[in-house]
């Protein structure tokens, strides 16, 4: 079997490899993995290959991916173990219901933009599931972060009609649920403050969305530039002999104000 190490087939040889990992004398960590001890894994090799995409180099695209692919054929070869399924049973199962979502492309059904192949996808995923008569959101983005969940709760409300026609009475809301905040703020109660703190960033994001663009890349990036201002105003301020910590506000958004512009 050791001549499976120089198989000719990429996938042939990686499926061997994570066998042989998890087979009697293989890796120790690998043979103690379990579906659910590998879930933080999933999650994070996930948001590796977004920063990846992100960064725009293919070489590291195509390493994260790589190591994202390891993830369904390590679950495969654990399920595998019990008889539960396997890859081919996965591959098997994702082919099937990619032809069933797209009766435009392999049936009779037309669709001619993005936006009727989404609605198409959503109601045969309701039959498929048999939650045709659960309401429209059931079980939309369970297991999400909170940010990309309401813009993805929105989109399929969108999908209705249910929807403002433009960004302008976004703003008109985002200002409403500013000022609901203000009020909760001000009588101090911390539990209509977290409410209406929810409602304002759910406005935020239903802005993002009316403006096409995804929140969640849109804060990641908003968090790298503020990380990289941070550290040049850190070197900044550290040429000139200070330290952090020992300054007032004042004197650190002026540093602030000096590096922003060059990074």
């Amino acid at each position: 079997m050791e001549d499976m190490l120089n198989h000719p087939d990429p996938m042939t040889r990686l499926r061997y490899v994570v066998h042989r990992l998890r087979a009697p004398g293989g890796c120790p960590w690998d043979m103690e993995q379990t579906h659910t001890s590998l879930i933080p894994h999933v999650i994070e090799e996930a948001y590796e290959v977004a920063d990846a995409i992100r960064g725009g180099d293919p070489e590291q695209i195509c390493d994260e991916l790589g190591d994202i692919l390891l993830q369904p054929v390590l679950h495969a070869e654990i399920a595998s173990e019990t008889g539960a399924f396997d890859l081919d049973k996965m591959a098997h199962g994702l082919t099937e219901k990619l032809i069933r979502r797209h009766p435009h492309v392999f049936g009779d059904k037309s669709a001619a933009t993005s936006d009727a192949v989404l609605k198409q996808w959503d109601a045969i995923k309701r039959v498929e599931k048999g939650t045709e008569h659960e309401g429209l959101l059931h079980g939309t983005g369970n297991g999400l972060p909170a940010l990309m969940r309401a813009q993805k709760l929105q989109k399929k409300a969108a999908r209705v009609g249910f929807d403002w026609p433009d960004a302008t009475p976004v703003f008109a809301k985002i200002r409403e649920e500013a000022a609901e905040l203000e009020e909760a703020i001000a009588k101090g109660d911390k539990a209509h403050m977290e409410e209406e703190l929810g409602d304002l960033l759910f406005s935020v994001v239903n802005l993002a969305r009316k403006l096409g663009i995804e929140s969640e890349p849109a804060l990641a990036a908003a968090n790298e530039k503020f990380t990289r201002r941070f550290h040049a105003m850190e070197d900044h301020l550290r040429k000139q002999g200070h330290e952090l910590g020992k300054l007032s506000l004042e004197q650190m958004d002026a540093a602030w104000d000096e590096v922003k512009h060059s990074v």
